[in-house]
């Protein structure tokens, strides 16, 4: 079940339509400039991720698209989930190291900080990324207002 408090987390200044990214590393780096002058992010925030996304890779092939769901802990100074729909797709290391390479063209960044937060909305976007509908109504927004709002109807 999610929370509604971790639904609020997903604003529209948290959804980036417009990064092209090389690879992770340059995601994250970009990512962080967006939210660290919004006060999201602690100065760890950059190792923390790549560390991360390292020994536990986020990348999902789903039926429709490849997902991404990169999270760390304790690097976040306010709660937040960032959604960026990149301009061309990012590649990810597939969960548990099984299979091929993830072309991401969706990463949904976690910065929940409640107990079991993330862990909760793990599995409610896992449930989303698996229902191809959802995917392609989500992948059809192109402002970020529109990918909020769409994130959050297939969640609630």
């Amino acid at each position: 079940m999610i929370d509604a408090e971790d639904l609020d987390l997903l604003k529209p200044e948290l959804a980036f339509t417009d990064i092209e990214a090389d690879d992770t590393e340059d995601l994250f780096q970009k990512m962080l400039a967006r939210l660290e002058p919004m006060g999201y992010t602690k100065e760890n925030w950059l190792d923390a991720m790549i560390t991360r996304e390292r020994a536990y890779a986020t990348g999902l092939q789903t039926p429709t698209i490849g997902v991404a769901i990169p999270h760390a802990d304790n690097c976040v100074n306010k709660a937040y989930i960032a959604v960026v729909k990149p301009v061309k797709p990012v590649v990810f290391q597939p969960m548990g190291g099984i299979g091929d390479e993830v072309q991401a063209e969706l990463i949904i960044n976690l910065g929940i900080v409640r107990e079991g937060g993330q862990v909760d909305m793990l599995q409610a976007l896992m449930k989303v990324f698996m229902d191809d509908a959802a995917v392609a109504d989500i992948m059809t927004q192109h402002t970020p207002e529109e990918l909020v709002a769409c994130i959050k109807r297939h969640l609630a």
